[in-house]
């Protein structure tokens, strides 16, 4: 086949169906999160070292107030974040049963280093490691959705 046949061909592959793209199915979504929670988030078996007590969760949430709000929302819950539905993936609600069922070393490991290539940071030269454990137990005691308004970067 001569090159510029070769070369419309491809250009026309190209335009039709590589840049389609499809939500995950349920069984890609599966294989995702399994993969997380069983090998690449590490730390699993690691004890959040804090007490959960009314300070402690105070910290936390005032930790995640100056660092996660600005994707998460005040809430932990995406409220009142412009883009959390149109990225890709979409950002998840800290409340889902998906992100509660990592234990607190792996929420802690994901503070740490983040999760490449999702958009979430690493904050471990960012936050102190008890900012860092203070929002894991903020993670597992989140207020209702919508509760706590939006952040005040979207107020208008």
């Amino acid at each position: 086949m001569r090159a510029p046949i070769r070369f419309a061909l491809l250009l026309a592959a190209v335009l039709l169906g590589g840049c389609r793209v499809s939500p995950p199915s349920k069984f890609e979504t599966h294989v995702v999160v399994f993969t997380k929670h069983h090998i690449t988030v590490r730390n699993k078996s690691q004890r959040n070292p804090m007490a959960m007590n009314a300070q402690n969760l105070a910290a936390g949430k005032e930790a995640f107030g100056h660092y996660c709000t600005a994707c998460h929302g005040l809430d932990g819950q995406n409220t009142g974040v412009p883009f959390a539905e149109t990225l890709s993936p979409p950002l998840p609600s800290l409340a889902s049963a998906d992100v509660q069922r990592y234990t607190d070393g792996q929420l802690k490991w994901i503070l740490d280093n983040g999760i490449s290539p999702s958009g979430m940071p690493a904050s471990k030269t960012i936050l102190s490691d008890d900012e860092r454990w203070s929002i894991v137990l903020y993670l597992r005691h989140l207020p209702p959705a919508g509760s706590l308004g939006e952040p005040a970067i979207y107020s208008h």
